[in-house]
């Protein structure tokens, strides 16, 4: 399919459009939320700003909260740069994937790795939980701790599992929907991008997962979050493949959301969202097994070949071998 935009556009402009198409889907997710608010929930819009504003005191804010982040991460962050990637004429297929297909236990893997992580991480979120800023940087810190709080309630209020019907919601809209979507703009457009701009794999990994973490706008959870997003960005550069770190971000998210659900029924008695680092025996051990990982990882998506007739990519895979 011929675009109407030329796929040889610069990646400034790229980036650009990028933001626009999802801006655009923004507005689109917005009016979409609107009725479906008044269908399901009998809110008018004007209702609606109203309980978004203050969901803690309506009762329909959890369900309405739910509803706007299912629909606003869906159109936003798939529907728009899928649109995006069509208008520049680029197949999604070829485009995405420059590598032929991995063996589903390389894939199923690559998902354990953030298992088994996580204890490792756990130093590093305890780290930056905790962190002090300099005198001057004051006020900065008392805004982000109030950013921090105020988003902690929203998702303590939207993050009931209280059925195996409530989990399934959760893992949809925080974990699949997420996954598909922030690793097809972050990873899929934008780390592909910085690379043509820039010529250098390891630069363009890190400003995407710069990116990815900053986006989120919780400051005590930034580093943990960056360092995350440089993984699913060094398992995409070395896999070829967007499912590989869909699946990791997947298995990060859905993980969580099915901790929190055993521990709010009370079936586990560990909270998945305390900032506590774990013992320093199950930090080291994470350690040792996921380096160990991520280079048999590095090893076996090195050795996939490029899939047949992909061109595009050919010279970029020649540099990487280089």
């Amino acid at each position: 399919m011929k675009g109407f935009i030329s796929k040889d556009l610069h990646p400034f402009w790229v980036l650009l459009l990028l933001l626009v198409f999802m801006a655009g889907g923004y507005f689109v997710a917005t009016f979409l939320v609107s009725l479906l608010a008044k269908w399901i929930f009998g809110i008018s819009i004007f209702q609606l700003m109203e309980v978004v504003a203050d969901p803690a005191s309506h009762p329909q804010g959890p369900g309405v909260m739910l509803l706007l982040q299912g629909v606003l991460q869906f159109i936003s962050f798939i529907v728009g740069p899928i649109i995006l990637l069509r208008t520049l004429g680029l197949d999604l297929g070829r485009y995405l994937n420059r590598k032929v297909r991995p063996a589903l236990w390389l894939v199923l893997l690559s998902g354990l790795l953030i298992v088994i992580i996580m204890p490792a991480n756990s130093a590093v979120i305890n780290w930056n939980a905790t962190l002090n800023f300099p005198d001057f940087m004051g006020g900065f810190e008392r805004w982000a701790r109030q950013q921090e709080d105020q988003l902690a309630e929203i998702m303590k209020l939207i993050t009931r599992f209280d059925t195996v019907g409530d989990l399934l919601i959760g893992l949809v809209v925080f974990a699949l929907i997420p996954a598909i979507g922030e690793e097809l703009v972050f990873r899929g457009i934008a780390q592909r991008q910085f690379y043509r701009w820039l010529n250098n794999p390891h630069v363009a990994i890190w400003l995407a997962a710069l990116i990815f973490a900053a986006i989120h706008v919780q400051f005590f959870g930034f580093v943990p979050r960056l360092l995350l997003g440089a993984l699913f960005g060094y398992l995409y550069y070395w896999s070829g493949r967007i499912v590989v770190p869909i699946v990791a971000h997947f298995v990060n998210n859905g993980f969580t959301v099915f901790m929190l659900y055993l521990y709010q029924t009370r079936a586990v008695d560990a909270d998945i969202e305390s900032t506590e680092a774990m013992p320093l025996y199950m930090i080291l051990l994470s350690l040792v097994l996921s380096a160990a990982i991520i280079y048999y990882l590095y090893q076996q998506y090195k050795a996939l070949p490029l899939r047949p007739g992909n061109a595009e990519v050919a010279a970029a895979e020649e540099e990487f071998r280089t």
